[in-house]
């Protein structure tokens, strides 16, 4: 599981659906939680949350442009690949943090990727989880 510190920006809620707008350092992502009762009381802005998501969640683009729905692209450097038959685990760094992709062995060969190349990673908003420490025990999370 990928983890950044973030803080919430903003919170815009719906019809039972709430888009939760969080701060990774200078980069603004986007949290999309189903079923929340009262996301700002949870979620005021200001508040310190870890963002989550699964390396399987995480698409890779190398010289990506244009417009795109994905609220959330996280510019990244390569670090290392780890091949197999299937799959490769792609180890990248955004910013200081270590991130991990799980694309598929055919996608990481026809992007020719390699340590040192420059990618976005990107993520759909439904994808990414909150975790807050609300217990005494241990983190709370809520997706």
């Amino acid at each position: 599981m990928n983890r950044l510190p973030a803080i919430v920006s903003g919170v815009t809620a719906c019809d039972g659906i709430a888009l939760i707008d969080v701060r990774v350092g200078e980069l603004g992502c986007t949290a999309m939680l189903v079923g929340e009762p009262t996301p700002a009381d949870r979620y005021p802005v200001g508040r310190l949350v870890t963002l989550a998501f699964k390396e399987l969640e995480v698409s890779l683009a190398k010289r990506l442009s244009g417009e795109i729905s994905l609220r959330n692209r996280l510019p990244c450097r390569v670090t290392a690949l780890h091949q197999g038959a299937l799959l490769t685990r792609v180890d990248l760094l955004f910013g200081h943090y270590p991130l991990s992709a799980l694309i598929t062995s055919r996608s990481a060969q026809q992007l020719t990727l390699a340590p040192g190349d420059e990618v976005e990673a990107l993520i759909k908003a439904n994808e990414m989880t909150l975790l807050v420490e609300d217990t005494p025990n241990g983190a709370d999370h809520v997706r």
